[in-house]
């Protein structure tokens, strides 16, 4: 018997126009304008001998070198954004602002008012900007983008190639997408999407805003449908903080992180493959509430941790100067630690804690598909390392074996194995029998790569 299945999601609108005209006066087209300096130097750069060099040349010294093209210039922009209160804050995309001199806000009536900068966000790409008015303005309300579900109606508005106030809908086509940003959470959709749009509200349909439209996905410039916007969750954290320091306040946990893999996994003893394996623990909050490389994130403040990306997002989510809970997996089995947040803006930079210890005398040995030695003077000036730096140099690495396909290269730099620390190649053989003696099928190596550390798990059955 055929089984007929229920769908639960949104019917279709008989008309966008009820929605339009409730949430278009809070809609806005942004100009901005900006002071372009001419470009240096008395004439073009043309190459020696160009028929054209004679020209430019009779040119520029006929008209010397107050010439209109010497002068600055006005360069103008197009955006969109949207109020989101009575007493004038605008959202909008930092990308539509960020080099103005001057911001013109229009509103759906035709009455415009400049507008200021409280603050800006170029990772989430977010701005908050702020006009005055004698009156109250219209404004719309953030909903809950972690509410919305693929297939969901949704409704877009902005100023697309500067034509002015426009209208399109579509449905939510995808959740979760990440561009380019570390804290990326974007809403796909095929609502049409132009440039001028970018700042512009996407709106559900009970007129809330669940996503700031910010980029599309176009081998012409054009929307094919492919359209992607913030989403209200990230934004009104931003927002938020925008509003109430003129800059962002991120939590900062100060730990260097991978995703989990099967291999890597296994080699952890953890059941299933989740969580954000930790592969350097600078000076900060980790390090003081005892975190270790080789933990395995599981847990932060009660939030379960599925990859590096959603551990990055929620903590930078997290209030600065708060202490929560964080439980990880350590020697097969799960620990609790209290870590007091930082503030990442202020710890951008702080360089990883280096080991140091002198190696012994230099050896080779070729297994795995990797030949490896000990850490000369020679090698650690060719590989430009600190002088505290030690391990085991990759001086080489089979293209058909499973190192290289995991992306091991010459160069590598291997400072432990089987979770613990190597630095001759007897250190690097003993950690293999071990392995073998307990069971396991791979061996757990930390490799740093230019300083940047990563853990790879290769195999060692026989």
């Amino acid at each position: 018997m055929a089984q007929t299945l229920s769908a639960g999601a949104q019917e279709r609108p008989a008309t966008f126009a009820d929605l339009a005209d409730q949430v278009s006066p809070a809609v806005v087209n942004i100009t901005t304008s900006t002071n372009v300096a001419a470009p240096a130097g008395d004439m073009p750069t043309l190459p020696e001998g160009s028929p054209f060099e004679e020209f430019f040349r009779d040119f520029m010294e006929r008209n010397g070198p107050g010439v209109p093209n010497d002068r600055p210039r006005r360069s103008s922009a197009l955006g969109s954004g949207f109020v989101i209160s009575e007493d004038g804050f605008i959202v909008t995309n930092n990308h539509v602002i960020e080099t103005a001199d001057e911001i013109t806000i229009e509103f759906f009536s035709g009455r415009t008012l400049d507008a200021t900068v409280v603050g800006t966000d170029p990772t989430t790409d977010i701005a908050l900007l702020k006009v005055e008015s004698d009156e109250p303005l219209p404004f719309v309300e953030f909903g809950d983008s972690e509410a919305m579900r693929v297939g969901d109606w949704v409704m877009a508005m902005g100023n697309p190639l500067g034509q002015g106030f426009s209208v399109s809908a579509g449905i939510v086509s995808a959740r979760g997408r990440a561009l380019s940003g570390s804290y990326d959470d974007f809403l796909q959709t095929d609502a049409a999407i132009n440039r001028g749009n970018s700042g512009g509200p996407l709106f559900n349909l009970n007129g809330e805003v669940i996503g700031v439209n910010t980029a599309i996905l176009s081998p012409n410039g054009g929307s094919i449908g492919i359209g992607f916007a913030m989403a209200s969750n990230v934004v009104t954290n931003v927002v938020d903080q925008l509003q109430e320091f003129g800059e962002t306040r991120r939590g900062w946990l100060g730990v260097r992180i991978q995703d989990v893999t099967d291999e890597l996994a296994e080699a952890l003893e953890l059941e299933e493959a989740r969580g954000a394996l930790i592969t350097d623990v600078p000076e900060g909050p980790a390090m003081d509430a005892g975190m270790e490389a080789r933990d395995v994130i599981l847990s932060f403040n009660g939030t379960e941790v599925e990859d590096t990306r959603e551990l990055v997002r929620i903590v930078g989510s997290a209030n600065v100067g708060a202490t929560v809970p964080v439980v990880v997996w350590r020697d097969g089995e799960e620990v609790t630690l209290d870590v007091t947040l930082g503030r990442r803006e202020e710890a951008e930079g702080i360089p990883a804690a280096q080991p140091g210890a002198e190696p012994e005398e230099p050896t080779e040995l070729s297994m795995m598909g990797l030949t490896i030695s000990s850490l000369t003077p020679e090698l650690r000036e060719q590989l430009g390392l600190d002088e505290g730096a030690e391990g085991l140099v990759v001086v080489d690495v089979d293209a058909d074996s499973e190192a290289y396909e995991k992306g091991l290269r010459a160069g590598d730099l291997i400072t432990e194995a089987g979770q613990q620390q190597v630095v001759t190649v007897a250190n690097f053989e003993d950690r293999i029998e071990e392995a073998r003696e307990a069971g396991r099928k791979s061996l757990l190596l930390l490799i740093r790569r230019a300083g940047e550390p990563r853990f790879v798990a290769l195999s060692i059955e026989e």
